[in-house]
């Protein structure tokens, strides 16, 4: 499901890709990554979800849904996937979006429990492993509507 990014998003990749072509010759690509990444998608979360973020505080959990479901948020630039570390508390829903920062769209990979994700991890004590995009996409199809968070509309946002 492909929507536009909010207008403050829009500003920011529009000053990204503004660098990206004054300096195309000496290829800098100025990517997103890491923390503004996650950022960027617990922002775009709340809005169009209507999700209460929680801030840095709660490990795991990133916000809350409307509904009172907990919420984590990941989110890429890159056609990979998405991280996770081994942390104690899980969230009963997850959203994983793509951002295409040169086209200046957003799209939700997958929107539904988390524990189908999580059960997709190889088991690991320490660090962090990747869930790649086509297992979020393949997850996303067996979601049914009713677990589904429900978007609000591009005119609300």
């Amino acid at each position: 499901m492909r929507f536009e990014l909010p207008p403050s998003v829009r500003k920011l990749v529009a000053a990204r890709n503004e660098l990206k072509a004054h300096f195309s010759e000496i290829d800098l690509h100025f990517t997103f990554d890491g923390n503004l990444v996650g950022d960027l998608g617990e922002a775009v979360a709340s809005e169009l979800f209507a999700l209460k973020l929680t801030g840095r505080s709660n490990e795991g959990i990133d916000g809350y849904a409307p509904d009172g479901r907990s919420v984590q948020v990941k989110a890429s630039g890159t056609a990979r996937g998405a991280a996770f570390r081994l942390v104690e508390t899980k969230a009963d829903h997850l959203l994983f979006f793509h951002f295409n920062y040169d086209e200046c769209f957003g799209e939700v990979i997958y929107n539904g429990p988390e524990e189908p994700i999580r059960k997709s991890l190889p088991v690991f004590r320490t660090g962090q492993r990747s869930v790649s995009a086509t297992t979020f996409r393949r997850l996303n199809e067996n979601v049914n509507a009713a677990d589904r968070l429900p978007m609000q509309s591009q005119e609300e946002i």
